[in-house]
């Protein structure tokens, strides 16, 4: 539910207030479940025992009084033992006019006449699964004017149900375009207060039926200058038209009629321009692109609508932060302030992949900012020299490319609004002018330095949110794409599309005052894209100046989806300027940051087909290309052996990661060569194996038409009999803090969504579940979407680790068997759910910190105090095994091996 809803349920339930509801309504209001609001009314949930009281354990306590002090009673219930044993969210009294509330949580307090609830709506947003400082990030006129239009556009899609062409869609988005203008204009006076608003309220019929020829002449007379005469005379229109202004600009040159309306998409008109506009920031033009399009046009466009806050962890350290230390610097120093601002004058900002506009134009509203403090503290008048003459983009979606025109506009008005204000003095509003350098078209294919020219004494920033996906997304000609980008190197095709970005951004970058900072999904600076992509960029000299690790990226668009992201900026190198690294909102001052952003030296892991350390060698599962039939449910087994009990000596158990981590019941059939006589006895084997014969001589594939010859068995066989395998899930969730590898028995196969190590040791199982490993597990596997995704050749092959005594071997099983015995402590528990971070047992817990702390003190004596350290050491011991390992000769032919395959 969005906030605006939230918002009108309130309004409803005031106009209809009903005390006996009230806190039933009140919930329904945020979302809460009806089936959860009729146990409360019946006493399931409810847990008070006096009349006027609500108690629902970890959410509310709701008392009203009638005669007693409010803020008395409020005091009394927050130190209330029977209201805190329930650990309430909220704790609201009331008596019907005056409303005060608690928030335990955040400590907030709500003290406010009843019938102001509406405005103060956020204070109660946990119930609707929003913390209220996730919405007052945002600037909460932008998120509401969001919804309202967005709502808006969905009743007008009703209204005009033929409308699903593109050319109609396109039509529909540039009438958006449109309309927000005209809400903005009537706001920030360009229009008179409330022209357009008013106008749609007084000439239009209440049912909306003439509404769109209203605005088909409106928008005709907002293109037309004041000197042209004809049809467009404007002592031929009424008054109420011709008293609008002369626009241009484009945004209403080219005819696209105006949808029709109904009574209640008229009236959503109305009340959206009610709406103070004024405090709009044009970035919200990206969010009324992302709520209209359709989402295939969204997706296959890879378009990103970012908010505020996140542009600003771009912006601030790439270029922002030093600006204002330097401004800070210059303070008293009139010299130093002047070469400032030309300083200011001489940046450019380019946006390759600019959408709607969204970083150009936050990036701009900076900047005038910055400029403005110079001026106060220079003392003397003057305009604004930071010129959208100065901002580049180059956007593949045409309407995109246009509203990013019209947004820098609208920046451009709102800080020479604010300009006149502080400093009396500013530029015309009308007419619009041409606004920026946005050019229409492919990034990967346009050359960067004609679009945004590289010229002596220009300080160029590029930056941006380019579009991901990964390579099994990729379109055909996104593919095409890659390939002229990456034209001459291996391995580019298993790269994210936002590589092309890098890339060209390293090149453009080069040998020029100029830096660049993008948003990518993690899978960049992680696994096997890490070899893929960096030495390429390090080749150009470039380094990494700074760099945000993982964290959710979401925006202030409609759905509002979010997604892990990392930020990093890239420069030449320049040893001597700092380096920060940001993670988990911590910034950290580096000597280096690595491709995997961690503090370290550039080294990139690359596969190994055996291991680094001294470890036993992992091998991939047993492969069935079977089309299933070997392989059993429980029912099916169960099923076999009520019809066949000799069947049994041909079944075994069947496990890979889903089925090992969530403690699935799996079989196989399992025969050898000797038996297959015996097994085809059975009737009901004997079918499956036919079924498994037909299917692999049905295949295109040679290597599977020869395995019909042995269709008893799986396709590619790698069971070992051992009395101890240690299974390794191949996929894992990242939420947790250990991947749950353990032991099984030769009774088990293991299948390839798994991989396994035959005949192990104990203490390898120590070293696995280690907190060592997990942070080499983190910094270069790969990922399927946020999971890790476990790679012998890349993360075990790779793992650096010290050679062991006999003493510490014994102390490893140690942990070993304790954490397998805690384990078993809780065998009604699927390993999934033991290892869920917030309900781990905490006995499990305390025997994996014992067991970290013994690999640990393998590596040295002092205490690791945090991952980052950890990581860095590791990298370190990496290298120099690595070193060791080519010295002797060894290695170099493993790599080459590697390289071949």
């Amino acid at each position: 539910m969005n906030i605006a809803q939230i918002e009108e349920n309130l309004q409803v339930l005031l106009s209809s207030l009903n005390p006996e509801s009230f806190v039933y309504d009140l919930l329904l209001a945020y979302d809460t479940p009806r089936s959860s609001i009729a146990r409360l009314q019946k006493g399931g949930l409810n847990l008070a025992k006096n009349e006027g009281e609500l108690a629902w354990k970890k959410k509310l306590f709701f008392k009203t009084t009638q005669n007693e002090d409010l803020h008395a009673l409020i005091s009394s219930l927050r130190t209330d033992g029977s209201v805190t044993k329930l650990d309430p969210r909220f704790i609201i009294v009331t008596d019907f006019q005056t409303l005060l509330a608690l928030d335990r949580k955040t400590a907030d307090t709500l003290d406010i006449p009843l019938s102001d609830l509406p405005r103060h709506f956020d204070f109660f947003l946990p119930w609707a699964g929003m913390e209220k400082t996730q919405y007052q990030n945002e600037n909460p006129a932008d998120v509401k004017a969001a919804e309202r239009m967005a709502r808006l556009f969905d009743e007008i899609r009703k209204d005009n149900p033929a409308a699903i062409t593109p050319e109609a869609v396109h039509s529909l988005n540039v009438f958006l375009s449109r309309l927000l203008f005209c809400y903005f204009a009537e706001d920030t006076g360009i229009f008179e207060k409330g022209q357009f608003t008013n106008a749609i309220g007084s000439h239009t019929q209440p049912d909306g039926s003439d509404l769109h020829t209203y605005l088909d002449r409106l928008f005709e007379v907002l293109n037309t200058p004041r000197n042209l005469t004809g049809v467009q005379n404007l002592q031929e229109l009424p008054a109420y038209l011709a008293a609008f202004p002369y626009v241009n600009g484009g945004l209403f040159k080219d005819t696209h009629h105006a949808p029709r309306f109904g009574r209640r998409s008229r009236q959503m008109a109305i009340e959206a321009g009610e709406l103070d506009w004024s405090a709009i920031n044009p970035d919200i033009f990206g969010s009324m692109i992302q709520a209209v399009v359709t989402p295939e046009h969204r997706g296959g466009m890879g378009m990103h609508y970012t908010s505020v806050p996140n542009i600003m962890k771009v912006i601030e350290p790439l270029f922002l932060d030093e600006l204002r230390a330097e401004l800070t610097a210059a303070r008293g120093n009139p010299k130093r302030l002047n070469a400032l601002l030309t300083r200011l004058q001489n940046i450019k900002i380019f946006d390759p992949a600019c959408g709607s506009g969204n970083f150009l134009i936050i990036a701009y509203k900076e900047l005038r900012r910055l400029e403005m403090d110079i001026f106060r503290e220079l003392g003397g008048l003057a305009l604004s020299n930071v010129s959208l003459g100065n901002f580049y983009g180059i956007e593949l979606d045409d309407f995109a490319h246009e509203v990013a025109t019209l947004s820098l506009w609208l920046a451009e008005h709102q800080m020479n609004q604010l300009f006149f204000r502080e400093f009396g003095r500013g530029k015309p509003a009308l007419p619009l002018t041409q606004a920026g350098h946005i050019v229409h078209g492919n990034a990967t294919r346009l050359d960067w330095e004609v679009v945004c020219p590289k010229r002596d004494g220009d300080e160029i920033y590029i930056l941006g949110n380019p579009p991901y996906l990964g390579s099994s997304l990729q379109s055909v000609q996104q593919k095409e794409d890659m390939a002229l980008v990456f034209k001459g190197t291996d391995g580019y095709k298993n790269l994210d599309y936002i590589a092309c970005w890098f890339l060209k951004g390293a090149d453009y970058v080069r040998n020029h005052n100029a830096q660049f900072a993008f948003v990518s999904t993690n899978s960049i600076c992680q696994g096997e894209q890490v070899a893929l992509l960096w030495p390429h960029l390090f080749r150009r000299n470039v380094e990494i100046g700074f760099a945000h690790t993982s964290f959710k990226w979401v925006n202030n668009a409609k759905a509002n989806a979010g997604v892990t992201v990392i930020i990093v900026g890239v420069r030449n190198e320049q040893p001597k300027t700092p380096k920060y690294l940001f993670s988990k909102n911590r910034k950290v001052l580096v000597t280096n940051i690595n491709a995997y952003l961690a503090q370290g030296r550039n080294v990139v892991v690359g596969k190994l087909n055996d291991p680094l350390s001294n470890l036993p060698t992992m091998d991939y599962g047993t492969k069935t290309v079977d089309g299933g039939y070997l392989t059993l449910t429980f029912e099916e087994r169960e099923k076999l052996l009520e019809k066949s009990p000799e069947a049994a000596i041909f079944i075994k158990k069947f496990t890979g990661s889903n089925e090992f981590i969530n403690g699935i019941d799996r079989y196989c059939l399992w025969i050898e060569k000797e038996n297959i006589e015996e097994a085809l006895q059975i009737e009901e084997i004997a079918l499956r194996i036919e079924k498994v014969k037909q299917m692999r001589l049905s295949s295109p594939k040679k290597a599977t038409v020869e395995m019909a010859d042995f269709s008893y068995q799986f396709g590619e066989v790698r069971y070992i009999k051992s009395n101890a395998v240690i299974v390794v899930p191949r996929v894992s969730s990242e939420r947790r803090d250990y991947i749950p590898f353990g032991f099984l028995n030769d009774d088990y196969v293991v299948s390839d969504s798994a991989q396994a190590i035959y005949n192990a040791d104990s203490w390898l199982l120590s070293i696995l579940l280690s907190r060592m490993h997990m942070t080499w597990v983190r910094a270069v596997a790969g990922r399927l979407k946020s999971d890790y995704r476990y790679s012998s050749q890349l993360v075990y092959n790779t793992f650096p680790f010290p050679v062991l005594s006999e003493r510490q071997r014994a102390e490893l099983e140690e942990c070993t068997w304790r954490i397998i015995d805690e384990r078993e402590y809780h065998s009604e528990k699927t390993l999934a759910q033991l290892y869920d971070p917030d309900k781990m047992p905490e006995g499990l817990r305390q025997a994996h910190r014992a067991n970290d702390a013994a690999v640990e003190r393998l590596y040295r004596s002092r205490p690791f105090e945090t991952d980052e350290e950890r990581l860095e050491y590791l990298f370190k011991l990496y290298e120099q095994m690595l070193a060791e390992e080519k010295n002797r000769g060894t290695l170099f032919e493993k790599e080459k091996k590697t390289r071949k395959k």
